[in-house]
């Protein structure tokens, strides 16, 4: 998979990237991860990306052009928005490339959107800051806006680093063994007939007893139709 970062503070990477999971998977190309630094296509010698919003308003706007130029050479100068139709986004094929955007008011990002992600061949995340993009952006540039949550941050790194490290850890390879990371929290399990996400059920190591803290006599039982049972119970708790 080739992931692209499109963002203002490509050294807010570094330090994450360099460390467990996603390292591991560069280190074994399983995946290409590119961070752009968008100022590499200001629209000046200032490096100049954002003005003043139309209208009157607090705070500065990302400009469309550089957002555009930058698109257009990650896509080897094949990005277009011009064309004859009424929708004048790129004609890209989105179940193999995503372009996505980093927004307070796009799709709540959940685990069946990162298993939905971890199918792409090319993943594109458009991190912004100050108080967003211009709208034409959003309009006919990107494929779609994720959120991670109700609740406002400084920029888009940190979520893209989140959409990231949950794609990454789903692509085949990257924890080692092809099923660790089928049964945990959110994956769907079958129950009772029916498909449903859930939350992973507890587990226990050594030592067994700690200050008196015991571990359940079911999991030490040697009777694997039973700790199953257990498991499944504990496991219907968190029913999503």
């Amino acid at each position: 998979m080739k992931i692209d970062i499109l963002t203002l503070f490509p050294k807010m990477f570094e330090s994450p990237f360099e460390e467990s999971i996603v390292a591991r998977a560069v280190k074994n190309k399983i995946i290409e991860l590119n961070i752009h630094n968008l100022r590499d296509w200001a629209i000046d010698s200032y490096g100049s990306v954002d003005d003043k919003p139309f209208g009157g308003g607090v705070g500065m706007l990302i400009k469309p052009e550089p957002v555009y130029k930058a698109l257009d050479d990650i896509f080897n100068f094949q990005f277009s928005i011009f064309n004859n139709n009424e929708d004048k986004r790129p004609k890209r094929d989105i179940a193999k490339t995503r372009v996505i955007m980093m927004s307070a008011r796009g799709k709540r990002f959940d685990q069946k959107k990162a298993e939905e992600l971890s199918k792409l061949e090319n993943l594109v995340l458009v991190a912004g800051h100050y108080e967003g993009f211009d709208q034409r952006v959003s309009d006919y540039m990107v494929d779609e806006e994720i959120s991670i949550g109700n609740y406002v941050l400084t920029g888009g790194e940190i979520p893209s680093m989140v959409i990231i490290d949950s794609v990454v850890r789903l692509l085949p390879g990257v924890l080692g063994k092809d099923n660790s990371s089928e049964i945990e929290s959110f994956s769907e399990q079958e129950i009772g007939g029916k498909i449903v996400r859930t939350i992973e059920y507890p587990q226990y190591t050594r030592p067994q007893n700690f200050l008196g803290m015991k571990v359940p006599e079911v999991l030490i039982s040697g009777d694997p139709k039973k700790i199953k049972e257990w498991q499944m119970e504990q496991t219907k708790k968190y029913l999503k």
